[in-house]
């Protein structure tokens, strides 16, 4: 009697076109099935070629050893969306443009692989093993599978999961850049970096010294590997360092400069651009003496050029970073 085929069904609604195996799943569908060290490289190469159903496969830990599931002639990969690969042996394996998002590597073995382009977006990337692998314009996404969790813990106000789940997180992102640093990936390694550094301040207690302290460092210079975001800031002290000047009035051998209803907009616009230029002078520490400060716009000054000569020295010891990681 020819048995029915495979009840698996996608996300996407399509249905497995094999046989099942008695269980209402097929060989590859069928969690019940122990793939323990199956050597299934070949078998599924040509499943994949014949149009076999991809999405949610089963293949803990198979081995799948320099497997290629490389789609030839199409501009899109295999789609293996939601497949379990946990502890799966897939080392020197060619997986160019896959998409595996929403899948499990948990563990999986991907020394030497190619993962040139894959979808790894929403995936399960903890304890994966990467070493030697090619991760050229990967694509993880704004975030990894257990930071959603984390998350999605954090608004349950479910603090022990979250707590857990950043710091496996902050594991995958670790491991990750390595990864990249390995292979010469910068832009990955600084994003990863910075992503690393967030789920550990995310482990902090809300409110507390440390978490308050590390989001200063994150909006600052984004954990060194922003340095936008030190220019940002500097301009954003710059105008704000002006409009203090202009309002508390700072001396010059003309007389004060200062804002006056009783001069007309030329003439305030003509000593809001000078404060400007002393702001910049102060933030800078050249100090001409053209200009200076009287009464509180001293204090302002001080401050100004405290933080001015911090700023600059960072922006310096982040853009080396950047550039000769």
């Amino acid at each position: 009697m020819e048995r029915e085929t495979c009840s698996y069904i996608s996300p996407d609604g399509e249905r497995c076109k094999e046989k099942d195996l008695g269980t209402g799943f097929c060989f590859w569908h069928d969690r019940t099935i122990d793939k323990s060290g199956m050597e299934l490289s070949e078998r599924l190469e040509n499943y994949a070629a014949a149009g076999g159903l991809m999405q949610g496969i089963v293949l803990k830990r198979a081995n799948l050893t320099n497997i290629n599931l490389v789609r030839s002639g199409s501009s899109t990969g295999y789609d293996m969306r939601y497949a379990d690969l946990y502890r799966a042996d897939m080392r020197g394996a060619h997986l160019f443009n896959i998409n595996l998002e929403g899948a499990s590597l948990m563990k999986a073995k991907l020394n030497d692989a190619n993962l040139h382009c894959a979808n790894l977006h929403d995936t399960n990337l903890l304890g994966v093993k990467l070493s030697g692998a090619r991760l050229d314009n990967v694509k993880i996404g704004s975030h990894v599978q257990q930071e959603a969790i984390a998350v999605s813990a954090d608004k349950k106000r479910e603090r022990d999961k979250a707590t857990d789940h950043y710091e496996q997180s902050e594991e995958i992102y670790r491991n990750l850049r390595k990864a990249a640093e390995s292979d010469g990936l910068l832009n990955l390694a600084g994003h990863c970096a910075h992503r690393e550094l967030t789920m550990r301040r995310k482990q902090f207690a809300k409110f507390s010294k440390e978490r308050i302290v590390s989001k200063f460092v994150d909006l600052f210079c984004g954990y060194g590997e922003r340095p936008m975001n030190v220019i940002s800031f500097s301009i954003m002290l710059i105008m704000f360092c002006a409009v203090l000047f202009f309002l508390f009035g700072v001396q010059s051998s003309n007389g004060m400069i200062q804002l006056s209803f009783d001069k007309s907009l030329s003439e305030n616009l003509s000593n809001f651009f000078s404060t400007v230029y002393f702001s910049v002078v102060t933030f800078t520490t050249l100090g001409y003496g053209d200009i200076q400060p009287v009464g509180i716009s001293r204090l302002v000054a001080t401050v100004e050029a405290f933080v001015g000569s911090f700023a600059l020295a960072l922006y310096v010891v982040v853009f080396v970073k950047k550039t000769t990681r």
